[in-house]
């Protein structure tokens, strides 16, 4: 069984057990996260599709940690002029972890 959930605007497929890197949740360590935007749901045999959400189905997770990703590096140049400029960047992320899913039936 697997979904496909809305998480601040990117979509991602998960399955209960699955340990996902999602873009940065206002949320400590060890606290629990229901993500009720459920784009779609399958169990192998049939498929739920919602317009645009699946009604009554939501996701439930646990954030497990965050981190920063690896620094990404941009510059600025023009010819003639003495002219560079260097500047970096860090994506903050969160972990988490999907329990299982509420409202299937």
């Amino acid at each position: 069984m697997y979904a496909l959930v809305d998480i601040l605007g990117k979509q991602y497929k998960v399955e209960q057990g699955a340990v996902l890197k999602v873009d940065h949740l206002s949320k400590d360590a060890g606290e629990k996260v229901e993500f009720s935007s459920v784009l779609m749901v399958s169990d192998g045999g049939s498929t739920s599709i919602g317009s645009p959400y699946v009604p009554g189905v939501s996701v439930m997770a646990v954030v497990e940690g965050e981190g920063r990703g690896r620094k990404l590096v941009f510059g600025k140049f023009k010819k003639k002029k003495n002219y560079r400029r260097r500047f970096g960047h860090r994506q903050q992320f969160s972990t988490i972890k999907v329990e299982g899913f509420n409202g299937l039936g």
